[in-house]
């Protein structure tokens, strides 16, 4: 098989394609890396392919704050340029900077 490299990265901020949330990308699975439960819980007829990256979020909607797994098929970059309200966006990131969140550790004065 040969090596995929994830379209988006850690900091940038995606929304979703097909259901209303956004959110900032934590940390990135080269391909699928959570539960047969997990998957088998998706509608088929939504159920992504597992040979893709899949991402962990730190996402939103208009109701609630959460954490949220997804494939890369699922996700497009968010243009709104708005900030993300999730909490621990704080922790781990700092400015937000064109679509991309500087990870706390890189941030320079």
């Amino acid at each position: 098989m040969p090596d995929r490299q994830a379209k988006y990265q850690i900091g940038q901020v995606v929304k979703h394609k097909i259901f209303p949330f956004r959110g900032v990308i934590f940390d990135v699975d080269p391909e699928f890396a959570n539960t047969e439960d997990w998957y088998q819980s998706i509608p088929e007829e939504l159920r992504p392919r597992k040979d893709q990256p899949f991402y962990h979020l730190f996402a939103e909607n208009s109701e609630s704050y959460y954490v949220a797994y997804v494939s890369e098929q699922n996700l497009l970059p968010d243009a709104t340029d708005e900030p993300i309200e999730h909490p621990q966006v704080q922790q781990m990131f700092g400015e937000l900077r064109d679509g991309l969140y500087l990870h706390k550790d890189r941030v320079t004065h």
